[in-house]
């Protein structure tokens, strides 16, 4: 009975989420984007999610007012419902447009001389603005990567999200790589055959190792760098820049100088203090773009919202 009322939840889920998705379909990219983008900065607020939010900038941004909280925990709403909203018209945004709904790319001199070098390299990233548009706009510059993707709970869902995504990628046809030991095991492989591999790295992490973010210490992810070190690939770090409705701005930046004292677990650390770094820098640019909405820090620091 238990089996057959979750299937029945699933397809209820589903079915809203493709009518949805069908709405939106119907807008411009701009109207799409508004849409969501304006009921999740109304409605998100007064979600307990928000707690997080305000509880982690208490932590990380002790500076700011209620006032100036409270702005950006609409403002990490809005984003986050416009990129939802966007997802749908990824595939058909062009490039350089003058105005309104498109894209752009800064710092493409990089991804040129990483197309004409071949082998593997690795592009480094968190959720900041408009994340999904990473993986297209790159691909579009001759050098698709494979990601790391965490699977909707809902797999008639999940199916939709990444058919929204591998039509954002046209003809560029690359690996997903499910988080966990296998996924972990295949992109490992891919990297090592010559692939490029694209990570998220600014979400919680149980274990990995300790560095330093926001001025507070921190379990992070330490594969990318493990990678890195291990092949001497180049690290491309890059962000997506919310300049409009629909209207973004990919950065990418030059590649990182990969540390090498001669000691492993020193250049480890090294490299992963390096990445959050440059997250944290990119993140206190426009606070209200980072998707705050996730417990980063060690545990008993938000034992009290409970």
């Amino acid at each position: 009975m238990k089996k057959r009322f979750v299937a029945i939840r699933y397809r209820l889920e589903a079915l809203l989420a493709v009518s949805l998705v069908r709405v939106l379909e119907r807008l411009r990219p701009d109207q799409s984007s508004t849409l969501l983008g304006s009921f999740c900065r109304f409605v998100g607020p007064y979600l307990p999610s928000s707690r997080i939010v305000l509880r982690n900038l208490e932590l990380t941004m002790p500076e700011l007012d209620a006032a100036a909280r409270a702005r950006i925990v609409r403002g990490v709403w809005e984003n986050l419902g416009r990129t939802l909203g966007e997802l749908p018209h990824l595939a058909a945004l062009e490039e350089n447009t003058p105005t309104g709904p498109g894209f752009e790319v800064q710092g493409a001199e990089y991804l040129a001389q990483q197309a004409a070098r071949g082998g593997p390299v690795l592009f480094v990233s968190g959720h900041i603005g408009n994340w999904e548009m990473l993986p297209p706009a790159v691909a579009r510059h001759g050098t698709p990567f494979a990601s790391f993707y965490r699977a909707a709970g809902n797999p008639l869902v999940d199916n939709l999200l990444r058919s929204l995504r591998n039509r954002a990628m046209g003809s560029n046809v690359v690996p997903l790589f499910a988080k966990g030991a296998k996924g972990a095991r295949g992109a490992l492989a891919y990297v090592s055959g010559g692939g490029r591999l694209g990570m998220l790295v600014d979400q919680k992490m149980n274990d990995g190792i300790e560095a330093t973010f926001f001025g507070r210490p921190t379990m992070t992810a330490p594969a990318l760098a493990a990678m890195a070190l291990r092949y001497r690939c180049p690290v491309i770090p890059g962000y997506v820049e919310r300049l409009g409705p629909a209207r973004l701005r990919i950065v990418v930046e030059p590649p990182l100088e990969l540390p090498d004292t001669g000691d492993k677990k020193q250049d480890l650390q090294l490299l992963v203090q390096m990445v959050n770094d440059r997250l944290e820098s990119w993140i206190r640019q426009n606070p209200s773009a980072w998707l705050w909405l996730h417990r980063r820090w060690a545990k008993e620091l938000y034992r009290a919202q409970k």
